[in-house]
């Protein structure tokens, strides 16, 4: 894998911890890890900049769909510093995974997010 593939690879993954860490305080190293002090996040039900409020939304995701885990559906994809790539919200319980999404990323030299445009592409009805 190239150096420019893993920038995009390691992204992700820091991504993905920020959204899985179920500790408060586990969730907001791992958003600081993941993204810049400005950093923003981007969806159709959010639209919020810095840690704290990152951390509110992903702890409110948590809150919506307790015992489920976020993990990546298919590769990362990326050129110059953005990167898209797909997920899922998996039922520990029984691997069921009602909602799913495309995300795009923009990272800064380090390779933090600087932004995150989010795209729901499965919701349950009533979700």
């Amino acid at each position: 894998m190239s150096a420019t593939a893993r920038r995009y690879e390691d992204a992700v993954a820091r991504y993905f911890e920020a959204w899985n860490a179920e500790d408060p305080a586990a969730r907001e190293k791992a958003v600081a890890a993941a993204w810049t002090e400005d950093g923003g996040y981007t969806d159709p039900l959010a639209d919020v900049s810095g840690h704290e409020q990152i951390a509110a939304v992903i702890t409110a995701a948590h809150e919506q769909f307790p015992g489920f885990v976020f993990r990546l559906s298919g590769t990362v994809d990326g050129h110059h510093d953005i990167a898209r790539f797909s997920w899922e919200l998996v039922s520990a319980a029984d691997g069921s995974a009602p909602v799913a999404g495309s995300d795009v990323i923009t990272l800064d030299g380090q390779g933090r997010i600087r932004a995150v445009l989010g795209f729901l592409d499965r919701v349950p009805s009533g979700a």
